[in-house]
């Protein structure tokens, strides 16, 4: 270690990596600390998180050597902390919590204000990722507390980040795009590429959630302008892929809920690619599951349906619940779609309980459409069982002002009209859907009000 500090003394950073490696097996604890945290950051810079993540395990090996001491006890929620960036594109939610854990305790027995703050920023997607929104809400609002408190503007950046996320889940959409809103607009010019600690840009990944609620709400037109400028921001970053593939996300999610299929497809595709290229399995569920239902809706079921049991399977194995029962919809409607009623009832009521016990309201709605839309299609189809599921989403999207989902129950619920020939009924319910895809610009939708509504002589 000395020999190589001493040969390279004015390229230290190049040879970091060798330098942990022999502070390490030399017992320099100190050392094997600073060396494997600098290392650690070097990959984490360069996207390579495996690694980092393994550098900061060896430094926390190292920390654990040292005397007890105030530094060493900062320093090793500081690593804690990096130890969770990393952890997260991974999907890794098990070991980062008990890292979290770890650092919170540290943090409490210092009165550390400041870390503490950081940890609560950090706990919010954990609980939001794993289904708890309640907890995620409160370790949010604490953590923004914390920074509007102490002025702390990156803190501050990041639990509004973070505390827009399960109001999402929840439902709240209004409340998610204030969140993720506010970000958008304090990050401007030399902010919009800074990371803040984490693996991408929040920048981007404020865009790209922001995008996700106004999709719900059926605010195409904002939408697409912050997509494609989260998709310039990050086209024009190098080496981080968790960037990246937010911004397809954002924007394929606008074009997917507006009914542009083959746009959706295609940014969509270039997401999971880059999710299945930086091993983002966080990411990959997010993405995979809105391509896979734009293939479905596009008449492509043997690249959606295996794409989309790939993510309800990988979803409950990882028990990542934060968007698992809108996951669940999306393959019941897919199996729908290919004739697979019993497989779509199993799916619908399953996204139904599941959206329920998780207090997903939002979710809860989709869940409701896809039981009405499954009842509908039964032969003969059962009317008054479908008319009950597509009022009881109806009201729902209404009341969370999921304008397109609302619109698509009126779609239903004509069409289930047309086919029990109740056509005043069916006239009724066609032209309220048509007025709302026309409000919205839903084109590929309109057009399929206007051709029910044409079989019952309403054009």
């Amino acid at each position: 270690m000395e020999a190589i500090e001493t040969l390279y003394a004015d390229r230290l950073a190049e040879q970091v990596e060798q330098l942990a490696r022999h502070a390490f097996w030399g017992e320099v604890w100190d050392k094997a600390v600073a060396y494997y945290w600098q290392a650690g950051a070097k990959a984490f810079a360069r996207s390579a998180l495996r690694e980092a993540v393994v550098c900061f395990e060896q430094a926390l090996v190292a920390i654990g050597h040292l005397p007890e001491s105030q530094e060493r006890c900062e320093h090793a929620i500081d690593l804690q902390l990096d130890m969770r960036n990393a952890l997260i594109p991974l999907g890794a939610f098990g070991v980062m919590f008990d890292h979290l854990c770890e650092a919170e305790r540290l943090a409490a027995s210092l009165d550390d204000r400041r870390r503490l703050g950081w940890v609560s920023a950090y706990l919010s997607p954990y609980f939001h990722n794993t289904g708890d929104q309640d907890r995620a809400v409160e370790t949010g609002q604490r953590a923004l507390a914390i920074a509007m408190a102490s002025e702390d503007f990156t803190l501050e950046v990041m639990a509004t980040f973070f505390l827009g996320l399960p109001y999402l889940c929840l439902g709240d959409y209004q409340q998610a795009v204030h969140y993720h809103r506010k970000n958008v607009e304090a990050l401007t010019g030399e902010w919009l590429h800074a990371r803040f600690g984490e693996p991408g840009l929040p920048s981007v990944f404020s865009r790209a959630y922001l995008d996700w609620g106004l999709a719900e709400l059926g605010e195409f037109a904002e939408g697409m302008v912050r997509g494609e400028e989260a998709v310039r921001i990050a086209e024009t970053t190098v080496d981080q892929p968790f960037t990246l593939g937010h911004a397809y996300l954002g924007v394929g999610l606008i074009h997917l809920r507006k009914g542009d299929l083959p746009q959706a497809i295609t940014v969509l595709k270039r997401g999971l690619s880059v999710c299945q290229a930086g091993g983002l399995q966080l990411l990959l569920l997010y993405v995979g599951s809105p391509l896979g239902y734009a293939y479905a809706l596009s008449g492509r079921l043997a690249e959606a349906l295996p794409l989309l049991e790939q993510v309800v399977e990988q979803s409950a194995a990882t028990k990542h619940m934060g968007f698992y029962p809108l996951f669940v919809a999306h393959l019941g409607e897919a199996y729908l779609l290919a004739g697979r009623i019993a497989d779509a009832s199993q799916q619908a009521q399953h996204a139904l309980e599941r959206s329920r016990d998780l207090k997903q309201r939002g979710h809860e709605a989709y869940a409701l459409r896809l039981l009405g839309e499954i009842a509908a299609q039964r032969q003969p189809p059962d009317a008054e069982a479908a008319t009950a599921a597509y009022r009881q989403a109806m009201t729902l999207a209404d009341e969370l002002g999921m304008r397109p989902l609302a619109a698509h129950c009126h779609l239903g619920l004509g069409t289930l009209y047309v086919r029990t020939g109740r056509l005043e009924q069916a006239r009724a319910e066609l032209s309220a859907a048509m007025a709302r895809y026309s409000a919205m610009d839903m084109t590929f939708w309109l057009s399929r009000a206007e051709a029910a509504l044409t079989q019952v002589g309403g054009c």
